[in-house]
């Protein structure tokens, strides 16, 4: 289609192309008209485009899983706990609330079942280990932050390639959870905190800074972010944030930083 496009180019041919606008007033028809296509596309200035800090959630994002639904499992609560999950990334609940709700109920389940879950049931979202290392091998800094546990954190982050993690920490006693959260929660503030503060220490403007989740405690780190994307998101962050990724796995956050494939690491 013609979109008034002074030039085009191919990042991964009949995948993805930077479109290069003549003129900003034609966002917003180039906008219009692909709001109906699915296609996933985001319009940004071409400087700063390449990001140097990745921050991003880690269930729902980097994993397929919300890692408390799963652990629900083994106490025969999935279907309640999942719920209380899906309102709360939706914004209907307070955050800290439900999860000290949520992990009320998994009192007096083992240790080893943390381990098995993650054994069993996690699994990489599609694209989450080229993105990060690929962002990582251009020297960005990659950190990822959860409102989820440190056990699994720590597993994803490795798999995956991250410099460093934050989560909460359960608590546990004589090798089982008590059912309590060690205090404090990171929560949204949390989040959005963590990258301001590590873009301060690793000096980095946040113009430079990249962004990824999916629930309504994600909102402020993705609407401070350099680019903020909504990956596969709920309906009231689809609402808020400037970008979003619908259809794509992970890698579009790299075509979205002009990164063409033949430049990632595999």
């Amino acid at each position: 289609m013609s979109v008034g496009a002074s030039q085009w180019q191919w990042l991964g041919e009949g995948i993805a192309a930077d479109l290069f606008l003549r003129s900003p007033l034609l966002d917003s028809a180039l906008a219009t008209r692909l709001a109906t296509a699915r296609i996933d596309h985001i319009l940004q200035p071409v400087a700063v485009r390449e990001k140097q800090l990745l921050i991003s959630d880690m269930d729902s994002t980097m994993i397929d899983q919300e890692c408390i639904d799963e652990l629900a499992g083994y106490v025969g609560l999935k279907d309640r706990v999942a719920a209380i999950t899906e309102r709360a990334m939706n914004g209907e609940l307070d955050f800290k609330t439900a999860l000290r709700e949520r992990v009320a109920l998994l009192k007096d389940l083992p240790q080893a079942a943390l381990s098995e879950v993650f054994t069993k049931h996690i699994t990489f979202t599609a694209g989450a280990r080229t993105l990060v290392q690929t962002m990582r091998q251009r020297g960005a800094y990659c950190l990822l932050v959860s409102g989820g546990f440190r056990f699994f954190t720590g597993r994803v982050a490795d798999a995956l390639g991250f410099h460093a993690d934050e989560a909460n920490l359960l608590e546990m006693e004589n090798g089982k959870l008590t059912g309590r959260i060690i205090e404090p929660i990171l929560d949204k503030e949390s989040k959005r905190s963590s990258l301001h503060r590590v873009a301060q220490e690793k000096n980095l403007p946040l113009s430079t800074s990249l962004a990824l989740g999916d629930g309504a405690n994600d909102l402020p780190m993705l609407l401070d972010a350099g680019l903020g994307i909504a990956y596969h998101a709920k309906p009231v962050v689809q609402q808020q944030a400037h970008h979003a990724i619908n259809y794509n796995d992970l890698t579009a956050a790299l075509y979205a930083q002009g990164i063409a494939k033949n430049e990632w690491k595999q």
